[in-house]
């Protein structure tokens, strides 16, 4: 079985949170299927696509980074980045785990996203723009260390795809099974 999940804001990519008076919301408030785990984790301030599965060949196929399963972020950023800083990002940044592998970085218009809860902190003095951005690792918080290395920090994330597969039509707090 493999569930894709959009993962709202603020949610942990877990079934407990380890403590009983932690005041974050975790994955077993989504009426998930019992057994299936996540293939891969979101950050509690990311939202987006998450892959569940019952399967552990599929799971470590989907987020073990040596398979290179592509993941495509829609980054919304400080600034507007320009060519260089793209280039940068399509040539791979210099974290300090180390280089990270190419990137796929171009910019979007703003795409139409559910609201994002609570919203971001908007800013006149300080314009904002969009990059999807397409990794095929999963380092801690790479695309915002991605993007802030480049001068752009991320103000929100959302995953849009892994694979083949992706959140299209599906709202927050929302699933549905797909075929792996």
């Amino acid at each position: 079985m493999l569930i894709a999940f959009n993962k709202p804001f603020g949610v942990l990519s877990q079934f407990s949170s380890g403590k009983d008076d932690s005041p974050h919301p975790t994955l077993s408030g989504f009426g998930l299927p019992p057994k299936v785990y996540p293939a891969g984790r979101l950050d509690r301030d990311s939202e987006g696509l998450l892959l569940l599965t019952d399967d552990g060949r599929l799971q470590s196929r989907i987020a073990e980074p040596r398979h290179k399963m592509p993941k495509t972020y829609l980054a919304q950023v400080e600034g507007e980045p320009d060519e260089a800083a793209l280039t940068a990002l399509r040539r791979g940044i210099t974290l300090k785990d180390g280089l990270t592998r190419p990137a796929h970085a171009e910019t979007i218009a703003a795409p139409e996203l559910w609201d994002r809860d609570p919203p971001i902190r908007y800013r006149k003095s300080v314009p904002d723009s969009w990059v999807r951005l397409t990794i095929t690792e999963g380092r801690n918080r790479q695309v915002r260390r991605m993007t802030a290395a480049v001068g752009h920090p991320t103000l929100r994330l959302v995953r849009w795809q892994v694979g083949e597969w992706s959140c299209e039509g599906l709202a927050p707090g929302t699933w549905r099974e797909v075929s792996a």
